[in-house]
């Protein structure tokens, strides 16, 4: 039986929000986090949002493969609003509540509420003004091919959000019947617009995604050109650095982590994402569970890492079976952005002023492995890269060979 999901209206600061209340779960704790402009209650000891139709549909859409919502309360509340005058009490919604357009919804009759409850709602989409009825069926079809090819939460998120962005600029034109001469004409306003290259790569390989897997069009992108990347270096520290950071940062938990980031050279979402039974002692290593391209490896566990973990065991004894680093609700895994924070707030104690955050660390690693002499065929393995083009890159910035080279001017008389 599904758990139950609760929508209770309650007035924080003058606002009108959606308390989102429901029995302890780890699923529902990492969906509904997800949710754009989401805070946690301390005193509800829930999650909540501003009150809105578009907030609502959203809430709906999240919890709605994992449990049944309870809106009485709330659709009791918006009842009552209309008939109340002159109550400065219960404040409007902050954004207003529009009924839906869409003809497939259901549509509960609520007098004078503005529909606001509908008995269904699109699954899987987002706020839809401005669309054609036409565009929006083939938004659902490729959130739904997405989802067949397994494509990550990532992944689809960036995809539909792109692919969106294209169809509400569309009107009421019908992004099926579209030609390659006006999707480079969409391409190039964007261009104009002076959006960067890595953010154009995404929309061009999220439109590419729709017309050639979606509608079934081959080569469909063959003619369109895509605009040349910067050669970046990867951004790292110098491993003085890396020690400053580390001793800049007190608390047992958040150092911690930092390390971990580093001697396993750790994404920011693999790190979070570790549970305890992914730490083997006894063989040394670090299982990464489904990381980025839905690909496990295994890392080095540092000696000097183990006993930062022991000490950490001893004194948070997180749960065996669980994340080895919680969030503020039990049973649910660090936040990412938080741990970017942590990572922020001690380059300024250390006085470090290289651009990075916790994803340099990684690279420090990298090129640290590299300035020791280390095979770069191994460090691939250990980043998990699928393509060694992709490690060569730290070449760039080791000094292995560098150090090695006597400058001209050195051998000047001066």
């Amino acid at each position: 039986m599904l758990p139950i999901v609760q929508l209770i209206p309650m007035l924080h600061r003058n606002t009108m929000q959606i308390l989102i209340k429901y029995a302890h779960s780890v699923d529902l704790n990492n969906a509904i986090r997800q949710l754009k402009g989401i805070k946690w209650s301390q005193s509800h000891k829930a999650w909540y949002l501003p009150l809105s139709q578009v907030n609502y549909e959203m809430i709906c859409i999240c919890v709605k493969p994992l449990a049944t919502t309870d809106v009485q309360k709330l659709k009791q509340y918006l009842e009552t609003r209309n008939t109340i005058t002159n109550c400065q009490a219960v404040p409007q919604a902050t954004k207003p509540i529009k009924p839906l357009q869409d003809s497939s919804a259901t549509i509960q009759p609520l007098s004078g509420i503005n529909n606001l409850l509908p008995k269904k709602v699109l699954p899987q989409t987002l706020p839809v003004e401005n669309m054609s009825t036409a565009n929006r069926l083939e938004l659902e079809k490729a959130i739904q091919h997405l989802q067949l090819k397994a494509y990550s939460s990532s992944t689809i998120k960036t995809y539909k959000n792109e692919i969106q962005l294209f169809f509400k600029l569309l009107g009421q034109h019908q992004a099926e019947k579209l030609n390659t001469a006006d999707v480079k004409r969409y391409l190039l306003k964007c261009i104009t617009e002076g959006i960067s290259e890595n953010t154009m790569h995404s929309r061009i390989n999220a439109l590419k995604f729709y017309y050639e897997q979606v509608l079934g069009r081959e080569k469909f992108f063959v003619e369109i050109p895509r605009p040349k990347k910067e050669l970046q270096l990867p951004k790292f520290f110098n491993q003085a650095e890396i020690a400053g950071l580390i001793k800049q940062t007190g608390n047992l938990k958040h150092r911690t982590m930092l390390m971990l980031c580093y001697s396993a050279g750790l994404r920011v979402s693999e790190t979070v994402a570790i549970k305890v039974y992914h730490i083997d002692s006894k063989r040394m290593q670090i299982t990464i569970r489904q990381a980025k391209g839905k690909k496990d490896r295994m890392a080095p566990l540092s000696p000097v890492l183990l006993v930062m973990l022991r000490e950490y065991f001893r004194a948070y004894k997180p749960d065996p079976r669980g994340f080895l680093f919680e969030g503020e609700i039990p049973g649910s895994a660090y936040s990412a952005r938080s741990l970017q924070q942590i990572m922020q707030a001690a380059k300024i104690r250390a006085g470090i002023l290289k651009p990075g955050g916790v994803h340099a660390l990684r690279h420090s690693f990298a090129t640290h492995l590299l300035d020791k002499g280390t095979d770069i065929t191994m460090i691939m393995k250990l980043l998990g890269h699928n393509d060694l083009k992709t490690t060569l890159r730290y070449l760039h910035v080791t000094n292995r060979d560098i150090l090695k080279l006597i400058s001209p001017l050195d051998d000047l008389d001066l």
